[in-house]
C-alpha cells in the first residue's frame, strides 16, 4: 500500500501548529521581561520603623512609627537607558550610557514608560511604595540597620556629592545592600508611587501605607527616595524624604520597578 505524501506546504501548515500548540502550553515571558526579572528581588514582608525620631530629621520624616509590607519584588538596578530605550525608543537622559540609569524624566513619564512596558511583555511592573522602598533599602528582614543602603559608610555603598563628580554613573559598581539592592542610596533619586504629604507619618495607615493620588492640584508632588549623586551624605540616610511635581523633569531622577510577589 503506497503511502499518501504530503507536500512541503502542508508539512509547514502542520510544524507550525504544533508549534502554536506547544507555545500556547508553554508560553516564554518577552525577552525584555527575561532580563527584568532576572535581576528582579524578593522580599519577604515584615514590620520595620518607618522614619526617624532624630533631631536632624525633616518634619515630613517623623514620626517614627511600625510600619508592616507584605512581601513583594523589586529589580537590583536602577531601570538603566537600555532598558528604557527598549520599550520606548529612546531617552532623554542628560547623562548618557546603556547601563546609567534613566535620567531626566518625570513622574508622569515614569508611569507612561511601565504602562508601555507592561502593554510590551505582558508583566505586571509597578513602581513600588514608599513604604516597599524604605524597607527594602534597610535590608528588609536582613537589615543590620545601617543608615545607608548596604553599609554606614556611604563611600562604599553609593554615588553621592562627595564622590560623584555630579553625575550619574553606570549601575551596580557600588556595594549592594543586605538584599543584594545595588544604588538604593545615591546615584539617580527614585520615584516612588506615593503622593508626597508632609503630615501623611502623623496619620497615615501603618499595614501596607500607600498614599497614591495622580492629580493635578493637591497631591501632585510626588515622594523621591534614596537621595542622588547630588546629596550630601547627611541627606541620604534610608529614612530621608524628597519629592517632586508629577510633571518636572530632573537630571538626578530615575526610577526602580517593582512588582506583587506571586
Amino acid at each position: 500500500m503506497t503511502m499518501p505524501t504530503l507536500s512541503v506546504t502542508k508539512i509547514a501548515a502542520i510544524v507550525a501548529l504544533g508549534s502554536l500548540i506547544t507555545g500556547c502550553a508553554t508560553k516564554q515571558p518577552h525577552p525584555i521581561a527575561l532580563q527584568i526579572n532576572q535581576n528582579m528581588v524578593q522580599v519577604e514582608g515584615g514590620q520595620f520603623e518607618m522614619g526617624s525620631d532624630r533631631p536632624e530629621a525633616d518634619k515630613a520624616e517623623s514620626p517614627a512609627r511600625m510600619v508592616t509590607v507584605n512581601s513583594f519584588k523589586i529589580s537590583r538596578f536602577e531601570v538603566t537607558q537600555e532598558i528604557f530605550e527598549s520599550v520606548m525608543g529612546s531617552s532623554n537622559s542628560y547623562f548618557n550610557g546603556p547601563n546609567i540609569p534613566v535620567n531626566n524624566l518625570s513622574w508622569q513619564q515614569a508611569n507612561y514608560f511601565i504602562e508601555r512596558l507592561n502593554e510590551l511583555t505582558g508583566e505586571n511592573y509597578r513602581l513600588p511604595t514608599e513604604a516597599e522602598w524604605e524597607f527594602a533599602a534597610k535590608g528588609g528582614t536582613k537589615s543590620k540597620g545601617y543608615s545607608y543602603a548596604g553599609a554606614q559608610n556611604i563611600d562604599k555603598v553609593a554615588w553621592h556629592h562627595g564622590n560623584s563628580n555630579n553625575q550619574a554613573h553606570p549601575v551596580g559598581l557600588k556595594k549592594p545592600n543586605e538584599l543584594g539592592l545595588y544604588d538604593m542610596t545615591g546615584n539617580v533619586g527614585e520615584f516612588v508611587i506615593d503622593a508626597y504629604d508632609d503630615i501623611y507619618y502623623r496619620y497615615g495607615e501603618t499595614d501596607n501605607p500607600a498614599n497614591i493620588e495622580d492629580t493635578n492640584v493637591g497631591l501632585a508632588h510626588k515622594s523621591v527616595r534614596g537621595g542622588s549623586f547630588a546629596y550630601s551624605a547627611d541627606e541620604s540616610e534610608n529614612y530621608r524624604r524628597d519629592f517632586a511635581s508629577q510633571s518636572i523633569i530632573m537630571s538626578d531622577i530615575g526610577l526602580r520597578l517593582a512588582k506583587d510577589a506571586q
